[in-house]
């Protein structure tokens, strides 16, 4: 049953363009890992960590990115580093700058560059500018978070090596996409 499941969920993320499959492999990741997150969360805080839960209603766009780049390749593409953006920024609603959340934009400028082929990116400069834009504006913006906590260290460690494992992860993937060329 594992195996019939993990097939229908690479059968779901693939597609015949490298970086659309790729988009839709790391989008599939972070959908199935968010669940988790929250749950992180209230082991470091406690109940304070409730408004965590709403982080969840990002998973929706994540799940959508292979759906719609099998409708438009470049869509698709552009909707992982926008839900992306947009989860980080209801996370630093939710959980504060100081909670280290903000990191998650890293990897979201990563995915604004290598989803774009280099023809592509007059057009979608404006997906790899976002994340660096939205940090530059979002903490005077958005006022006080909902969770108030003052264990801020743990949280911006468990942020900042979450972050690390999905650029390793976009990495490998990124890695073997290249090596898939050169053979």
């Amino acid at each position: 049953m594992i195996k019939t499941i993990a097939a229908w969920i690479g059968s779901y993320a693939d597609h015949p363009e490298p970086r659309a499959a790729l988009a839709g492999k790391i989008a599939l990741v972070v959908a199935c890992n968010q669940p988790f997150y929250p749950l992180y969360l209230h082991w470091i805080v406690g109940t304070a960590a409730w408004p965590a839960w709403l982080s969840l209603l990002s998973t929706p766009f994540f799940l959508a990115v292979p759906a719609l780049a099998k409708r438009h390749s470049l869509a698709g593409r552009a909707l992982l580093p926008l839900a992306g953006v947009g989860n980080t920024v209801l996370c630093v609603k939710l959980l504060g700058a100081s909670s280290g959340v903000e990191l998650f934009l890293l990897p979201c400028a990563l995915l604004g560059t290598i989803l774009f082929r280099p023809d592509e990116r007059l057009k979608t400069a404006i997906l790899f500018a976002l994340p660096f834009i939205v940090y530059l504006f979002v903490d005077a913006h958005l006022g006080q978070p909902l969770m108030m906590t003052s264990d801020s260290a743990r949280l911006v460690a468990l942020n900042g090596m979450s972050v690390a494992a999905l650029i390793t992860l976009i990495g490998l993937l990124c890695s073997t996409l290249l090596a898939a060329r050169e053979v």
